[in-house]
């Protein structure tokens, strides 16, 4: 399902009002949202997120980025060249991320998964996952990537403002967090349904609340 590009400002800055029963009625309501809208696996969906290995949820995420985001035509090689999907650095993942993408396809393109430690190692790759624990391994590398049309995701605290542009924290809940200026800025189009279920996003230099 094809979505128009998501106009920011008609939800930044909205949050429940009331008192703590409301702010968890909003909580809850903010989790059903997510599952279904992401497509999270049935053995995922069915089970509540607090008891998951993280990396499972982020994988199943990561495999949806490819439906709800659009990257410009020269991201590929080919027609049908597969998504590739990278980790750079100590892999967290291990087999999860190859049991979640196997057999899957979007757009008509498969699912490749590569790695790399070093980032002159990286292959060429539309997804990329940056595992560095390091800050400024963080940041270098989302400075060298910044004019790439690349969909760089991580879980470090402060990732968008080092450059990223998709940002993780998974307790009992998804937290997701976009920055839509370097989105943008690589020609990246991020659909209305992943903005409107994040926690923030980055516009125009400014972290907004979503929800």
């Amino acid at each position: 399902m094809n979505l128009p590009a998501h106009k920011i400002r008609t939800k930044a800055g909205r949050r429940p009002s009331g008192g703590a029963a409301q702010q968890r009625a909003w909580s809850f309501f903010g989790v059903m949202i997510l599952l279904p809208l992401l497509s999270l696996p049935d053995q995922i969906a069915s089970q509540t997120l607090a008891t998951l290995n993280p990396y499972k949820v982020e994988a199943a995420y990561l495999r949806n980025f490819a439906h709800y985001v659009t990257w410009p035509d020269d991201a590929f090689p080919t027609s049908s060249s597969p998504w590739q999907v990278a980790v750079l650095g100590q892999d967290p993942f291990g087999e999860v991320l190859e049991a979640t993408l196997q057999g899957r396809t979007e757009q008509g393109r498969s699912f490749e998964v590569v790695r790399a430690r070093r980032l002159e190692d990286l292959p060429s790759c539309q997804i990329l996952f940056v595992a560095y624990k390091d800050a400024k391994q963080r940041r270098a590398v989302l400075s060298a990537l910044k004019d790439k049309p690349i969909l760089t995701v991580g879980d470090a605290p402060g990732f968008l403002s080092e450059g990223g542009i998709i940002g993780f924290q998974v307790d009992d809940q998804v937290h997701m967090s976009i920055n839509l200026d370097q989105a943008r800025a690589v020609s990246l189009t991020i659909q209305t349904r992943m903005l409107e279920v994040s926690s923030e996003v980055l516009e125009n230099g400014v972290i907004q609340k979503v929800r």
